[in-house]
């Protein structure tokens, strides 16, 4: 599986340390695909811009669709804006291509067969990759990993080493993006409560 969806499993994992929330991983989705991307040889990163390299079509279907939207004449894209286009419902778009695979299934909770659907991970050769991944602590997937809140227990401040100077700058920018939606969130959420406050009176 590609670092995308080995970000997507252990997200899915069913005892996360917190919930994702499905725009965090997107972003960070986005940016895994733009290291699969790199790692295929298909793009290379010129200061923040993403420069497509040579005519390389990764096999994965998804990577594949991440290829065909990159920006292929100057001015390029910059990896920041990336995030955010290709990452608009992005977690989405990975479920249902997992569930296609069989990497996931929906159950219906509760006793009631007509109750609301939960998506599972089954148990599959990619879920155990992805998890051997993580556990031993693949550089690269737990930064990811740690810009969407899963840590793994580590001391805060440590953070994994990485040694590829353009890997470091995506994953920074990942952490960005992920830090720039939250103030996104909290701005609206105190909007939302002055609002309610008029509408209330003294």
């Amino acid at each position: 599986m590609t670092t995308a969806k080995d970000l997507f499993v252990i997200a899915m994992d069913p005892a996360p340390e917190h919930t994702v929330g499905q725009g965090d991983l997107s972003l960070a989705l986005a940016g895994a695909e733009l290291l699969d991307l790199l790692g295929a040889g298909t793009i290379t990163v010129d200061g923040d811009l993403i420069v497509p390299d040579g005519s390389s079509v990764p096999d994965d279907r998804l990577l594949g669709e991440a290829a065909a939207g990159l920006t292929r004449q100057p001015p390029y894209e910059r990896v920041e804006d990336w995030l955010w286009r290709r990452g608009r419902d992005l977690s989405a778009t990975y479920q249902d291509a997992l569930e296609r695979d069989g990497e996931l299934t929906q159950k219906r909770s509760g006793l009631l067969p007509f109750g609301p659907k939960q998506v599972e991970l089954v148990d599959t050769p990619g879920r155990r990759r992805a998890v051997a991944r993580r556990e031993e602590g693949d550089p690269v997937l737990a930064s990811l990993a740690s810009a969407v809140g899963l840590d793994g227990g580590r001391p805060e401040g440590d953070e994994p080493r990485i040694d590829d100077e353009t890997v470091t700058t995506v994953v920074a920018t990942v952490h960005e993006a992920v830090m720039e939606l939250e103030a996104v969130r909290q701005r609206r959420t105190i909007e939302n409560t002055a609002f309610a406050n008029v509408w209330r009176g003294p």
